[in-house]
């Protein structure tokens, strides 16, 4: 997709964009080769934009018990189940980047059960789909079976923050007709 078509809802980015978030473009762009759809759509209001690279990089790069591929699946499961276009190509092409596997993020996006996972990964995807789809059945016999794969209080307390984190942009993507940038389609295959 070209900078200039609409990313989302037709809103203008700030102009100028603020230095620190043209600095962030920037760096994107050295980084990945282009700057994300989802950063373009939330231009248009930087504080906007601000909260939500800030809760991003915190969930699905700071340090937490998870690995960077457990919460990419974690956001490609949601997304699959949401069916979020955005999400899934975006994060879909992260689980190809960071597990070496073109085939293992196609998996997920179609039927995470059908990949070849650990059972902790199989434990973790089983509490994210029910939490996805009926979060108010989530009971501790969930969160007894995370803990009995490994995972301890805090490692759910991150799963259960980028599962919320991909239902909540799914919805905003998905509402606002927000596109992947063509780019990633094509990236680790």
């Amino acid at each position: 997709m070209s900078n200039d078509q609409p990313t989302a809802l037709n809103l203008p980015q700030a102009d100028p964009l603020p230095d620190h978030i043209a600095k962030y473009f920037s760096i994107c762009d050295e980084k990945l080769g282009f700057v994300p759809n989802v950063l373009r759509a939330y231009a248009f209001d930087p504080a906007k934009l601000d909260a939500f690279s800030t809760m991003y990089n915190d969930l699905m790069l700071a340090e937490s018990g998870l690995s960077k591929l457990e919460r990419e699946m974690i956001a490609v499961v949601v997304s699959s189940i949401n069916k979020c276009f955005y999400c899934l190509t975006a994060h879909g092409q992260a689980v190809r980047a960071l597990s070496g596997d073109p085939i293992l993020g196609e998996q997920l996006v179609m039927n995470w059960r059908a990949a070849d996972l650990t059972e902790r990964q199989m434990a973790m995807l089983t509490f994210v789909e029910k939490a996805t789809k009926a979060s108010c059945e989530i009971a501790e016999t969930d969160r007894s079976a995370l803990r009995t794969a490994g995972f301890n209080d805090r490692d759910i307390w991150d799963i259960s923050a980028v599962m919320g984190f991909f239902n909540m942009t799914n919805r905003m993507a998905s509402a606002t007709d927000m596109r992947p940038n063509d780019e990633y389609h094509a990236l680790d295959r």
